[in-house]
């Protein structure tokens, strides 16, 4: 059990690990370095050797080994990124960096996504020390770089370059999954991810005819990108149910007492009301316009145009990802992957996430556990290149106010102290079981 001092570090360690500015701004422009070392000298203080890793200076990861009590058991990976995306300090309540303290709540970003995660392995890891525990099977942790960009200086670059760490890993667990959520009719549901869309970000290239402005101009590059990336915004994604997915409104028909009619799952959605947030956005591929270059002066036609699409694929639907948008861009649009990564399937029968579960059941006896698949991706991606299964566990017990999914990245995020005592009380319960 977690002690007195594991529930007074973890408040401590997310409110410090704030206060490191890690944010990433993409191209390279981060230092989680100062963030590592922090992160290291803790594991370090509890008896642990962790290594230090970059592949970019400046861009640190670190990784430690916990030695378990059963050699022949396959290990374990537990991660955690360090780096943040970029908070306007205008925008806020309180300095996105303070990492303030306040009527129970500890302020900033990465108070979710995901410092709170990091400093709950780090007071679980300790503690353990403490009382002289060891789990059953290895544990590797690892904290990386660069998770809100590419992951190349980050879980990339350690499983591309430095797979040996991890010798033995099977399964792993990090971020967005066990955190409550609250449905509105008093029944608060704790998902845990099981599955990710794949990562498809493109860049779109439309020529054309440069020219004068005032001139007819029947190849007009701004044109022609403007029709292919409105077809692509407007454009209607087939259904493409995976096994999480299907496991996932399996579970929840259940719950609500609904026949599951999974040959109608837009009818099936409407009757679930708002626990359809968790599955909505898994039962289709997505491709959504975020950026547009083009042009250098009003009364100038540019010879060519550029939009950036955000684009995610289910399991098994890469193909039909590909053919529709060659349909979509037509002739006059080129398109290319700016990056690109695979989608994830986990079991939700396995007896990781039977364990799982009954660790948040112990804390949260009123809670109900589904499966459910991440609309976006994580470093388990890049894991699960070195064969190791990867689910989003990083538990949270969240009052009603706050919205977990609107604080991902938003403005005035936050963690009640509550959260991160119920976090670490569940983590440790199904770290010492796992």
């Amino acid at each position: 059990m977690a002690d007195q001092k594991a529930l007074d570090e973890v408040v401590t360690y997310t409110s410090d690990l704030i206060r490191i500015d890690t944010t990433n701004r993409g191209g390279g422009d981060c230092q989680e370095r100062p963030a590592a070392e922090y992160a290291a000298a803790r594991l370090a203080e509890a008896g642990l050797e962790p290594t230090l890793l970059e592949r970019t200076r400046g861009r640190t990861n670190v990784v430690a080994r916990i030695e378990g009590t059963d050699p022949s058991a396959a290990a374990l990976l537990v991660h955690g990124h360090l780096d943040v995306v970029p908070a306007e300090a205008r925008d806020w309540s309180v300095h996105p960096f303070s990492g303030e303290i306040r009527d129970g709540v500890v302020w900033g970003r990465g108070a979710v996504d995901m410092k709170n995660m990091d400093a709950m392995i780090l007071a679980v890891v300790r503690a353990w020390a403490r009382q002289g525990l060891r789990p059953r099977r290895d544990i590797v942790i690892a904290f990386t770089a660069d998770e809100e960009a590419s992951a190349e200086d980050g879980s990339g670059f350690l499983a591309d370059e430095h797979a040996g760490l991890f010798e033995g890993c099977t399964e792993g667990i990090g971020e967005s999954g066990a955190f409550t959520f609250h449905d509105g009719g008093g029944r608060q549901i704790y998902p845990i991810a099981a599955g990710e869309r794949g990562t498809a970000w493109l860049k779109l290239t439309a020529r054309g005819r440069a020219g004068h402005g005032s001139k007819v101009n029947r190849e007009n590059a701004v044109t022609r990108l403007a029709a292919a990336i409105t077809r692509i915004g407007e454009h209607e994604w087939p259904l493409r149910l995976t096994p999480t997915v299907r496991a996932a409104l399996t579970e929840l028909a259940a719950l609500y007492g609904i026949e599951t009619d999974l040959s109608d799952v837009d009818a099936l959605l409407d009757k679930l009301g708002s626990a359809a947030a968790l599955v909505e956005a898994t039962v289709r591929n997505s491709a959504n316009p975020t950026m547009l270059d083009a042009g250098y002066k009003i009364n100038v036609i540019p010879g060519e145009a550029a939009a950036y699409v955000d684009g995610r694929c289910l399991s098994g639907a890469e193909d039909e990802f590909v053919a529709t948008l060659d349909e979509l861009t037509g002739p006059d649009v080129e398109w290319e992957f700016q990056h690109r990564e695979v989608a994830l399937q986990a079991p939700v029968d396995s007896v990781t996430y039977a364990r799982m579960r009954a660790a948040v059941e112990e804390f949260a006896p009123e809670g109900h556990v589904v499966p459910y698949c991440m609309s976006g991706g994580t470093d388990a991606k890049q894991f699960s290149r070195l064969g190791i299964t990867g689910y989003g566990f990083a538990p949270l017990k969240l009052p009603q106010s706050f919205d977990y999914q609107a604080l991902f990245h938003g403005v005035d995020e936050r963690v009640p102290v509550e959260a991160l005592h119920f976090g670490v009380r569940v983590l440790d319960r199904f770290l010492r079981s796992a």
